[in-house]
């Protein structure tokens, strides 16, 4: 009998449900290998693209994909003026604390996103577990939902609060 070996990919992956083939751009870097397993979906037949705010992250993000063996774009930039065409990717994750859920952002990936495209959001959230039994809970730090429906996503949803995760979606119709 042969075992095959399965590789597990972290929840904040599975949740972007990025496919092979798709141009995505991230919108910051809280976590470099999550940011590295999401280009690598895309796969050689799509593209990505990763946007942060300063060097330090920038080298992060080049570091985590340059170790992982993906090809991904790295640009610093203000998140409220993102470098890129209009309509220009399939998916944007938006995994950014500092302010990667402000309107503006969401504005900007609204304008960078095709029609009928999505932006994810990737946010910390409650607690759950063992842990959950011992911290308090704490609220959303930000109206993501609000941001997007105020940046003209239609519709605009949460879709998941697990293991210690937020995830938010809006579709650009």
């Amino acid at each position: 009998m042969f075992l095959r070996k399965t590789r597990i990919e972290p929840l904040p992956v599975t949740m972007s449900a990025v496919r092979m083939g798709e141009r995505v751009l991230q919108v910051g870097v809280d976590d470099p290998a999550v940011a590295s397993a999401i280009a690598a979906k895309a796969g050689l037949s799509g593209s990505a693209a990763i946007v942060v705010t300063d060097e330090r992250d920038a080298a992060r993000a080049a570091r985590a994909t340059a170790n992982a063996g993906i090809l991904v774009d790295v640009k610093v930039t203000p998140l409220a003026s993102l470098p890129f065409e209009s309509e220009s990717f399939d998916l944007v994750v938006v995994h950014a604390a500092g302010g990667g859920a402000s309107l503006e952002a969401m504005r900007e990936c609204h304008r960078v996103v095709r029609h009928g495209g999505r932006v994810m959001t990737i946010e910390g959230g409650p607690a759950s577990g063992l842990a959950a039994m011992f911290k308090t809970p704490r609220p959303p730090e930000t109206d993501v939902i609000g941001a997007l429906q105020s940046a003209g996503f239609r519709p605009a949803r949460l879709l998941a609060e697990r293991e210690g995760y937020r995830f938010a979606e809006g579709i650009k119709s």
